[in-house]
């Protein structure tokens, strides 16, 4: 199967990261290379790309498109969480933007072999890892009743969460459940059938709550933006696109904290906790897809583009 994936925002997110030829530029989730062939495209022989995915298929795809930049690129397979390592080991200090397009790509989604679709009979994976032993299957099977319902709650957001959680639980007493057909006929059980009527696909929120837990998607994000904005020079950006609330309320209170991270009591004359704001928040309200690309790519619909620049004092 092809890997194709329509970059989302691709203007705006080229356009925030203000590229200079001779920038250092890391784009820390590669997928088909669509922002990061328009960013390579803009360095000169000084500048330099670091691409950084942890899918496979993302890697040998991109490696190929990004074949005609020659030595400007570095392709390494990894999670982005490993970024200040993987700086450090190619002897890089700063950098002068980063890139995060987050989720799922529309090649994962797409490829049915991958079980990250519900609208497939095929065996329960979500793995964006293939390397990684542990798939969605485990997760269904082997998590207690109140940790699927704490999951499918806090990543899914879904109010049917409880109900959803004891009917897996209930139908794998009498054999695991292997497939994401079986799955989407547990949970649509779970939910009563006027909503389902009306919402969108039942089984969406709990698929979506089911791999954030297994490619550890939110702490990932929360743990390692911070180190991000650290890795910036004077001046540079992170751009971060995300897909669901959950993400963007991460990236927004992060930047914000970044920005102003003094914790002193208001009312206290002048600062006394020491910390120093690390820049600004470039986007005071997110970045959102254009008419034209909602219509050409439907899947953008929920995408958010937030930017942070880097100051240093």
């Amino acid at each position: 199967m092809e890997f194709v994936h329509k970059s989302v925002m691709l203007d705006e997110t080229i356009e925030a990261l203000h590229i200079r030829p001779d920038g250092i530029y890391v784009d820390g989730t590669l997928g088909g290379a669509g922002h990061s062939r328009e960013i390579a495209a803009r360095l000169g022989d000084k500048g330099r790309l670091i691409g950084i995915d942890q899918d496979g298929d993302a890697i040998a795809v991109a490696g190929k498109r990004l074949e005609p930049f020659g030595d400007r690129v570095t392709i390494v397979r990894s999670n982005y969480a490993d970024m200040r390592n993987i700086l450090d080991s190619l002897s890089i200090e700063k950098v002068s933007g980063i890139l995060l397009d987050l989720g799922v790509s529309s090649y994962q989604l797409d490829n049915s072999e991958r079980g990250f679709t519900y609208r497939e009979d095929v065996p329960l994976d979500m793995r964006m890892d293939m390397r990684q032993p542990r798939t969605a299957r485990d997760i269904v099977n082997d998590y207690s009743e109140k940790e699927l319902f704490h999951i499918i709650r806090d990543y899914g957001e879904d109010r049917f969460a409880k109900n959803i959680a004891r009917h897996i639980v209930a139908a794998r007493q009498n054999a695991p459940i292997e497939t994401t057909g079986q799955l989407c006929d547990i949970i649509r059980a779970a939910i009563p059938a006027k909503v389902r009527a009306t919402g969108g696909h039942p089984a969406k929120k709990t698929f979506q709550a089911i791999r954030i837990e297994l490619n550890h998607e939110l702490d990932v994000l929360k743990d390692h933006l911070e180190e991000m904005i650290d890795s910036l020079e004077d001046g540079g950006r992170l751009c971060v696109i995300t897909f669901h609330s959950l993400e963007d309320r991460i990236v927004k209170n992060i930047f914000r904290t970044s920005e102003n991270p003094c914790i002193c009591p208001p009312d206290f004359p002048i600062c006394t906790c020491g910390r120093v704001s690390k820049g600004k928040v470039i986007t005071r309200k997110p970045i959102v897809p254009t008419e034209k690309e909602l219509e050409e790519n439907s899947r953008s619909k929920s995408a958010k583009l937030r930017v942070f620049e880097r100051t240093v004092s």
